[in-house]
């Protein structure tokens, strides 16, 4: 499910989803440590995108004292960061519901990616500007990398709120600015309450309440992040919500009387000035970005690749295959573009063709991962369609053994060497359940890869470690009250065993809903 960043600007909705690439593209591609930065742009511009990207996920780092990757060791799960013109291309690709969306991001085994417009929706300090829209996309990104820890909603968005005003100076950087583009909400409107936040998890809310969420939710949270005191009861409350203890119960065992807390935080917001923290420049890791210019074949496709990359339905699918196959042909040598032609492909459906763009861009590059995963994504439906034999499922998984050997932790490749085990109504073997563990440990930002973990994990009777993984899951900022991950938890308090539990959601419905 999508994380947005919502800005409600009673801007309309447009439904078509082209990315529409100017006659002179300059589409470029900056890499580094943690991030993939497409955009059409210049390479100093793009290279300072790409810099203060890296220097944020530092600065996130160093003010939770979470480890960073050793140096010169880059992350597996990189997120990939596509900057397109301005807010309304956001928002159609975005689709149906995306007239009050300024930037998505999708956790994803596949590859983790945001979507963020060059130009803000407004002018001035209370316009929302894309450095903030970026910023909030990424904390999310970050606040999900431990797949056993649950947030409340209010936190989960307060959180990227907090985060997303962060600023850089020349010798430091300051973290905890104010909110500016949530100024109207917080000063002329009534907003929620503390108690409303802490309930907001179980209800549905009206359009001013999730405005008032974000807001609200960043104010309490600069709250309890800069003051000591008020930190360890959020840290109290966490522990208690984690365990289970309703989120209201939670809140009140950690903080008191929440009437006190409420009239604590008008008074926060009512001070001439906020506190903030800086972090010295120095204290950050080097920074090491690389831009190159896309290949002719490349810029040729970026703007389908931009939509294929968003997630497509059928009729998309279709779309996408129909306008990006005559130009895929022009360049049967350019191995990333066939790769993405491969993916094209098996989406529309169109299993020959994907092969053979796989292959094509297997002759040119023995080691792309994506030719290899859509490789054996086609022999493994096709070993559906045929009721293939064993010989059969293991030619067609050799394809992702291949891929693991080119990287070794491609979460993609392992979630889709589990996946194969159902698809052949097989039980999966213990390396298949490992690879599965492996891969959420790499995105757990992965909604669908944690609900199958969890489900694997109930199966074998694991029902404490079913419960953590859930419970992000339940209570997801996104997701309905009655989701499936939520349904389970209380099938799971009424004792009903592991398996017993499964057995009672699909009987009621598609556990994915």
């Amino acid at each position: 499910m999508a994380r947005i960043l919502a800005w409600l600007s009673g801007a309309a909705c447009v439904a078509a989803c082209a990315v529409a690439a100017p006659a002179a593209a300059e589409w470029r591609q900056a890499t580094s440590s943690h991030f993939i930065v497409y955009g059409d742009t210049s390479e100093t511009s793009l290279r300072a995108t790409a810099e203060r990207l890296e220097r944020f996920d530092g600065v996130l780092r160093y003010f939770h004292a979470m480890p960073a990757k050793p140096a010169g060791e880059d992350e597996a799960n990189k997120l990939t960061v596509y900057i397109v013109p301005s807010v309304g291309v956001v928002q159609r690709l975005y689709g149906k519901g995306g007239n009050d969306v300024a930037g998505f991001y999708f956790g994803r085994a596949s590859g983790s990616v945001a979507f963020v417009p060059d130009k803000g929706m407004g002018d001035g300090d209370n316009g929302l500007q894309p450095q903030i829209v970026l910023f909030h996309e990424y904390a999310h990104h970050m606040l999900l990398t431990n797949y056993a820890i649950a947030y409340p909603s209010w936190f989960a968005e307060g959180y990227a709120e907090f985060a997303s005003t962060t600023r850089f100076d020349k010798d430091k950087i300051w973290v905890g600015g104010a909110a500016q583009h949530r100024a109207y909400s917080l000063l002329l409107t009534r907003g929620l309450t503390v108690q409303q936040l802490f309930e907001a998890d179980r209800r549905k809310l009206k359009a001013e309440d999730t405005e008032s969420l974000y807001a609200r939710g960043w104010l309490l949270t600069h709250y309890l992040m800069l003051d000591d005191t008020r930190r360890k009861a959020f840290q109290r409350f966490l522990v208690a919500f984690n365990k289970g203890t309703p989120s209201l119960e939670a809140a009140k065992a950690a903080f008191g009387d929440l009437g006190s807390l409420n009239r604590d935080l008008n008074a926060y917001l009512n001070r001439n000035t906020l506190p903030a923290v800086t972090i010295p420049m120095d204290k950050l890791p080097t920074l090491r970005v690389s831009v190159r210019l896309l290949t002719e074949g490349e810029r040729a496709l970026i703007p389908l690749r931009i939509r294929s990359d968003r997630g497509v339905g059928e009729k998309d699918a279709a779309d996408v295959f129909a306008r990006a196959a005559p130009l895929a042909a022009r360049f049967p040598a350019d191995a990333t573009a066939q790769g993405w032609f491969a993916e094209m492909a098996y989406d529309a459906g169109k299993d020959d063709e994907a092969e053979a763009a796989a292959d094509r861009a297997l002759t040119h590059d023995q080691r792309s991962i994506q030719a290899l995963i859509y490789k054996a994504k086609v022999h493994l439906r096709r070993a559906v369609t045929r009721k293939a034999d064993v010989a059969g499922w293991t030619e067609a998984r050799s394809w992702l053994l291949k891929a693991n050997k080119v990287e070794n932790d491609n979460a993609e490749a392992l979630e889709t060497y589990y996946d194969s085990f159902g698809m052949a109504n097989v039980k999966p073997t213990k390396n298949a359940v490992d690879a599965l563990y492996r891969a959420m440990e790499l995105v757990p930002q992965d909604d669908n890869l944690r609900f199958r973990l969890a489900r694997q994990t109930l199966i074998d009777g694991d029902v404490g470690t079913g419960r953590q993984v859930l419970r992000p899951l339940a209570y997801s900022p996104h997701a309905s009250a009655d989701n499936a991950a939520a349904r389970l938890l209380a099938l799971l308090d009424d004792g009903k065993s592991g398996p017993a539990a499964i057995a009672a959601l699909e009987d009621g419905g598609n556990p994915a809903k």
